[in-house]
């Protein structure tokens, strides 16, 4: 009788080990591990927080190219951005300093 006791507490150990490494791999090392899952989850997350803010971006560059710019804010876009300048006139340029 202690021989039939000491196999089905062998057999019960090595099933409990088997199903705790099957719990660890699917948990840990297996293509589509719990671990994986939750990191795909966290950059799905984060991927849709900056799909949020970019369509947001969107409609506020959206609404700016339907207002008309000003006369002003034209010439001061050519002459900051494109260095134009009026006929006669002489452009220095300043290098902000170190």
């Amino acid at each position: 009788m202690p021989d039939s006791t000491f196999s089905g507490r062998r057999v019960r150990w090595g099933i409990g080990l088997l199903v705790g490494g099957m719990l660890i791999w699917v948990a840990f090392f297996d293509s589509h591990s719990l671990w994986q899952r939750y990191r795909w989850h966290q950059e799905l997350e984060a991927t849709t927080q900056e799909n949020t803010d970019l369509r947001a971006k969107i409609e506020r560059l959206r609404s700016q190219l339907d207002r008309p710019l000003s006369d002003s804010v034209v010439e001061r876009i050519a002459r900051e951005e494109y260095g134009m300048k009026r006929p006669g006139e002489t452009i220095y340029r300043v290098e902000p300093g170190e």
